[in-house]
């Protein structure tokens, strides 16, 4: 495949869905990372696209508040491999929440083709989920500016009337000491409401989040159904979350119904 077949390819992934890894491009290509690293920055010289840590995103998505960009961009490698574990919890036909976190916004892509219900506070995923097979339900109330969401009472009351079949939630830090905290309340609030409204809540956390306790501690791990994480995670680490009785996955065991 050509270069001008492969920037026809890489322009229509990215207006379709907003952003792209380079391994999500190399597969779609049928061509090596290295080459699909190149052909980003020729398209980012253009002005065709904007290069983030390990992919693209469109223009039009990068005037969005930097900060999220940067953060969804930040170990992205291991936020999609756990996605790709989270996508297989789902069924045709469920009703799912989505948080903002940045990992739950990569699961975006994956979950385009199903018909299921999104319930979400994101307007990124809002955004990248138009048009698409999944019906929408967009969560109302004040929204913050920074993070692209809606947040306060309001919003929260909202997700308290839908019941879901799986909360697929991010956290700022997990500690088996101290459970779950966060970089503020803010966000706490909604982690909680969707949890509390969910047949199964389940913590999407890459393994830099593990055992780091942050500015807010909001709730014990008890509540949350599984911790999905990555490879990276260290045998000492794992085996004392199970020890824990946390459900734990990182690829090398299903979640435990």
């Amino acid at each position: 495949m050509n270069f001008q077949m492969r920037k026809q390819l890489i322009l229509q992934t990215l207006e379709q869905k907003d952003s792209a890894g380079v391994s999500e491009l190399a597969e779609l290509l049928h061509t090596s990372a290295i080459t699909v690293r190149r052909d980003l920055a020729l398209l980012a010289e253009k002005g065709l696209l904007v290069r983030t840590h390990g992919g693209a995103v469109r223009p039009g998505f990068a005037k969005d508040p930097v900060s999220f960009i940067n953060k969804a961009a930040v170990n992205q490698e291991q936020k999609e491999y756990i996605c790709h574990l989270a996508v297989k919890e789902i069924k045709e036909g469920d009703t799912i929440f989505l948080d903002c976190g940045s990992t739950t916004f990569l699961m975006c892509p994956l979950i385009r083709h199903l018909s299921i219900r999104v319930v979400t506070n994101s307007l990124p995923v809002v955004n990248a989920l138009l048009g698409s097979a999944v019906t929408v339900n967009m969560v109302g109330g004040e929204i913050d500016h920074k993070r692209q969401a809606a947040h306060g009472l309001m919003a929260a009351e909202h997700v308290y009337r839908y019941k879901a079949d799986l909360a697929f939630l991010g956290v700022d830090g997990i500690s088996v000491a101290n459970g779950l905290s966060a970089n503020s309340e803010t966000e706490a609030e909604m982690t909680l409401a969707m949890a509390a409204n969910a047949r199964r809540a389940i913590l999407l956390c890459d393994s830099s989040k593990l055992e780091k306790d942050k500015y807010f501690q909001f709730a014990a791990l008890s509540p949350f159904h599984a911790i999905i994480t990555d490879k990276k995670i260290t045998p000492a680490l794992l085996a004392m979350y199970r020890q824990a009785g946390v459900n734990i996955v990182n690829g090398e065991s299903s979640i435990v119904l």
